[in-house]
């Protein structure tokens, strides 16, 4: 029953971290050519980059919900402690995305589109810095007592590794959200995006690198881990992986190919998750509360996972259907096969 009430708090370490990286590569790439829309001067070519997401954007938030739903069934006691801390990045990541919403919507109809644009690419801003804020806070750590509950201040979430996060966070759905258009699109729009996915490679680079660098200059608790044998081996293979995929899709954008840059954007962000999973395991919220002191009951996580096994695999197949069915460039507002 020991090993049981062990195993059940990594799986569900294991199945969050597989929905957080799913929202990101997903709905990354939603907010990513959101953030860029802000750029475009044309109202048709507004009209391009948000029809490129109308029928895919909404299956891909499922994934947040899913994992806010599986975080608080599996970890209640780091989803109180998590949202009590940051309320304010929170709920601005949820109107951001609110706004991106009703802006889908109203702006079909409308017959004054500027407005809508404005808050279609002002929402997918707002959320990408609210979901920046509330990874940096956490990774920074969360002030709690013994008992895990949180003590800090409503501000507490605001400090420069927050805001370092959420600015590398920003340029890293700006790439993906790049690397997307750029098989979604053609032209001179295409070649934009060639353009934008060149520079926010090396903006999301630099960022890399400064929270790399600072992280175990910063924090004892990390370099303590980082530096250990034979765990020092392991992480010194991933900032040598990254230089090899950044060096593939900065190859792949100079010979304008169109399906690998997306693919190496992919790998490196799941590069990254499992950098990150490895540094944070086994706390839920670093360096206070681990998955074991936070988890539920370990017939609600066996219940829990039944459910969840029957899910995922369906989710999985309705994204990937509508990939396929959508997977035509756009041109003009509409799709193309």
């Amino acid at each position: 029953m020991e090993a049981l009430e062990h195993f059940l708090p990594e799986v569900w370490f294991v199945i969050l971290a597989l929905f957080l990286f799913l929202y990101v590569m997903l709905d990354g790439f939603d907010l990513g050519v959101g953030i860029l829309s802000l750029t475009s001067d044309d109202d048709d070519r507004r009209g391009i980059l948000m029809t490129s997401l109308g029928n895919v954007w909404d299956a891909n938030e499922t994934w947040l919900v899913l994992m806010g739903g599986a975080l608080f069934g599996a970890f209640p006691l780091a989803y109180g402690t998590i949202l009590s801390a940051l309320y304010i990045p929170i709920m601005g990541m949820v109107f951001g995305l609110i706004f991106r919403a009703v802006a889908f919507e109203f702006r079909e109809h409308s017959n004054r589109k500027y407005f809508w644009n404005l808050a279609f690419g002002a929402g997918s801003f707002l959320a990408s810095l609210g979901q920046g804020f509330a990874l940096g806070s956490v990774l920074s750590g969360i002030s709690v007592d013994d008992s895990g509950h949180f003590i800090g201040t409503t501000w507490d979430w605001l400090n420069w590794k927050s805001i370092l996060v959420a600015l590398t966070l920003i340029q890293g759905y700006v790439l993906i959200g790049s690397t997307y258009l750029i098989m979604k699109t053609d032209g001179e729009l295409q070649r934009t995006h060639y353009r934008t996915a060149k520079i926010a490679t090396v903006t999301t680079l630099i960022g890399a690198i400064l929270i790399t660098i600072s992280t175990p200059v910063f924090y004892e608790n990390t370099r303590s881990r980082l530096f250990h044998q034979p765990e020092i081996y392991i992480f010194a293979l991933i900032p040598i992986l990254g230089v090899l995929l950044i060096w593939q899709l900065f190859r792949s954008l100079q010979r304008e190919e169109e399906r690998a840059p997306f693919i190496w954007t992919i790998l490196i962000f799941l590069l990254s998750f499992i950098g990150l999973g490895l540094i944070v395991f086994p706390y839920v919220i670093p360096t206070h509360i681990t998955i074991y002191q936070a988890a539920a009951s370990s017939s609600a996580l066996v219940f829990m996972i039944i459910f969840i096994g029957f899910l995922i695999p369906i989710m999985l197949f309705y994204n990937i259907y509508q990939y396929i069915v959508f997977r035509g460039k756009v041109t003009g507002g509409h799709y193309e096969a």
